[in-house]
């Protein structure tokens, strides 16, 4: 019971201590004298790493995405059924109106196409 008690107060104060001593500087301030060779290349490296870590970084994402919305292409169901109406005569003699449904995709181009039959 007590090593339990010993250990999380152990490790609430290194959490306080670690809260304490974090500090926060404002964007552009710089703990070190920039007109030094040391910290000057140091902060060329440090904005180099990280502009190339942010740009892998931004390029695993857009892969994730790409993938991603390559996955879901084929199972975009998109299409759209297109009704038109062609006339047509009878052998004897009626004039009849006969419906053609034609299946489009997302941009108007044919899938297939499909004569229905008017009910005799």
């Amino acid at each position: 019971m007590k090593s339990s008690f010993r250990l999380f107060s152990t490790l609430g104060s290194l959490g306080v201590a670690a809260t304490l001593f974090a500090g926060c500087s404002a964007p552009g301030t710089s703990y070190t004298n920039p007109n030094h060779p040391g910290p000057a290349l140091g902060q060329a490296v440090g904005t180099g790493v990280g502009a190339v870590a942010g740009n892998v970084a931004g390029a695993v994402v857009g892969v994730a995405e790409g993938a991603t919305s390559a996955a879901k292409k084929p199972f975009t169901n998109e299409a759209r059924v297109v009704r038109t109406w062609r006339t047509e005569t009878t052998s004897d003699g009626r004039t009849i109106q006969v419906p053609v449904d034609t299946v489009v995709d997302e941009y108007g181009r044919p899938i297939a196409s499909n004569t229905t039959q008017s009910p005799k």
